[in-house]
């Protein structure tokens, strides 16, 4: 019977820790303002852009081959070097045909000397036939003789001109301005003419282009952007801080390609800097008219939900309503609005994952006119956030 009030105050410390336990942790409102940035649609003159991957070429390209046989006796380049039109980039062994210039010239000689005499027979000829003295048919044999001898003069100087080409061709020097690639044949090699392996490739790198292909439902905008003046191209290269200078469309295409449904167009560049290199792959964008007036809203604000893309849009009591959004490209990290918003509405850009219609927002940050930097997400809410509204 002692054991009864001992066991009341067992009890006491039991119910006592039991109560603190049903507390549980603080609670949280779950209409609490959800921190967010913001940013403004705003109007704005916009270029229609078409962006697309295109491939840098060489403005021109030469494979040097050697027009003449012979061995090489001379390179005077170095591989990947820069080189003017004009400059020596081999040197072939001359000797044979400098004989052979030797050659045609002393036969070109001998044949004018001939020339001559026959020339100088036919005039004396000439009065002699008119007196008789000699016969007609031996007058015909010396004029004859005389016009042969013209015949092979003239041969001979054809020669002598065909040497001296041979002789030219020795000495082979660029055709254009442009750098120089790996080389194929090294000193002491014999070369043959017309080989089917080039002896180096140049390659003119300054000015440069750029093709790239475009839908061909794009082409009537195209020629008639480009009947009313020169058509802006600009490109960005992956990973890489400097960007080139904008080039002009300098080529289209003569014909559709069947296979794939687009247009081959190639933009031309000014390479100073050597930003752009043969082989890069790069994001070209042609400019093709300006869309004027354009409803601009920043592209982080744009979600994609079961229903499509929506945005959330802030009131004026601070709270936010789920617009059904329809877009028509980017630009700047901004989208065009075709419906959806209105010029002056201010759009949620960061901080959706936690929003619904009609929730409370406390704005962070204003991005005036375009996308502000992400701010740190939010610390989780104790409320469930809305199926579908994340991002």
């Amino acid at each position: 019977m002692r054991l009864q009030p001992l066991a009341r105050v067992a009890l006491v410390p039991a119910v006592l820790l039991v109560a603190s336990c049903s507390k549980g942790p603080a609670h949280v409102d779950a209409h609490d303002p959800v921190p967010v940035t913001v940013g403004k649609v705003i109007r704005k003159d916009v270029p229609v852009q078409l962006t697309e991957i295109g491939s840098v070429e060489p403005y021109s390209t030469v494979a040097v081959k050697a027009q003449i046989g012979g061995e090489l006796i001379e390179v005077a380049f170095k591989e990947g070097q820069d080189v003017r039109r004009g400059d020596l980039l081999f040197q072939i062994d001359p000797r044979p045909y400098q004989a052979a210039l030797k050659s045609t010239g002393a036969q070109l000689a001998k044949d004018l000397v001939q020339l001559k005499t026959a020339q100088q027979d036919v005039a004396r000829y000439a009065d002699l036939v008119k007196k008789d003295y000699v016969t007609q048919e031996e007058y015909d044999r010396i004029r004859t003789n005389a016009d042969a001898l013209e015949a092979a003069v003239a041969a001979d100087h054809a020669a002598v001109e065909n040497a001296t080409v041979q002789l030219e061709y020795c000495s082979i020097r660029s055709p254009i301005d442009g750098r120089t690639g790996k080389l194929m044949v090294n000193r002491g090699n014999v070369v043959k003419a017309n080989a089917d392996t080039p002896m180096v490739v140049i390659n003119q790198i300054d000015p440069i282009c750029v093709a790239f292909s475009v839908p061909q439902q794009e082409l009537p905008e195209i020629k008639a952007g480009r009947a009313g003046g020169k058509l802006e191209v600009k490109v960005t290269l992956p990973d890489s801080t400097g960007q080139p200078p904008p080039g002009t469309l300098s080529f289209i295409d003569n014909a559709v390609d069947a296979t794939t449904g687009t247009v081959l167009l190639k933009a031309t560049f000014p390479n100073h800097d050597r930003l752009l290199w043969p082989g890069q792959f790069v994001t070209a964008s042609l400019q093709v008219s300006t869309k004027p007036d354009a409803l601009l809203v920043p592209t982080q604000a744009i979600q994609t939900g079961q229903q499509g893309t929506y945005i959330y849009v802030v009131k004026p009591d601070l709270t936010v309503e789920s617009r059904p959004f329809v877009g028509s490209g980017e630009y700047e990290h901004q989208t065009i609005v075709e419906k959806g918003v209105q010029a002056g509405e201010k759009v949620v850009t960061d901080g959706q994952i936690r929003l619904v219609p009609g929730a409370s927002i406390k704005i962070q940050e204003t991005a005036g006119g375009g996308a502000s930097p992400a701010a740190d997400p939010p610390a989780p809410a104790a409320s469930p956030s809305a199926s579908g509204a994340g991002r």
